[in-house]
């Protein structure tokens, strides 16, 4: 893509950023090598791409946004990320990964106020900021091996303690295995297991 094509990508593609390389490092210390991993909501790559290079493991990328999927297909040609335009795990086959890393949208988000366009998409959580955690938790159980792992980002912004409830009812056993700290908001990487 020659840098005219990319005009604009950067407003339509999610960057990445401290939330990024927090669960980007914990996939790389938590996960093993010769996993079979999704990442859900790729945004640029970054993360799909540092964990298939840092293990040396085959990822699949998913994003529902097609400027995030370009971007993504590009950024991981060389190591050979895999990328495909999917809403959550919806075209996944059953207990296909042993490993699923999701930064979700989770920017508690104004009902009255529309976002219509795919950055607001990225980040917009609905009112709770738990609307889009709760449907990928809803479907998650079914695509990841039994004995497989979720690592899922959460701010504080969103409640914590809520996700880790709504985890609970899917089946899932919840613990924070990183964390930072913002003037605004702590990040924290929940690993679910069954």
């Amino acid at each position: 893509m020659d840098l005219a094509d990319r005009r604009g990508l950067e407003t339509d593609v999610y960057q990445p950023a401290e939330d990024s390389e927090l669960l980007a490092r914990a996939a790389c210390e938590r996960l093993a090598g010769g996993d079979l991993v999704l990442e859900v909501g790729t945004g640029s790559g970054y993360v799909a791409d540092r964990i298939s290079r840092t293990l040396r493991t085959r990822v699949v990328a998913s994003d529902l946004n097609p400027h995030a999927c370009r971007g993504a297909r590009e950024r991981g040609a060389e190591a050979g990320l895999e990328v495909v335009r999917a809403d959550l795990v919806s075209p996944f086959v059953e207990d296909a990964f042993d490993a699923v890393v999701f930064n979700p949208p989770y920017l508690p988000t104004d009902p009255e106020n529309e976002w219509d366009d795919w950055m607001e998409r990225a980040l917009s959580g609905g009112e709770t900021g738990r609307e889009v955690i709760d449907a990928f938790l809803a479907d998650v159980p079914r695509v990841l091996a039994p004995d497989g792992v979720v690592l899922l980002l959460v701010s504080s912004l969103t409640g914590v303690d809520q996700v880790v409830s709504r985890a609970g009812e899917a089946g899932f056993s919840a613990v924070a295995v990183a964390d930072e700290s913002f003037p605004y908001e702590t990040l924290t990487v929940l690993e679910l297991l069954r």
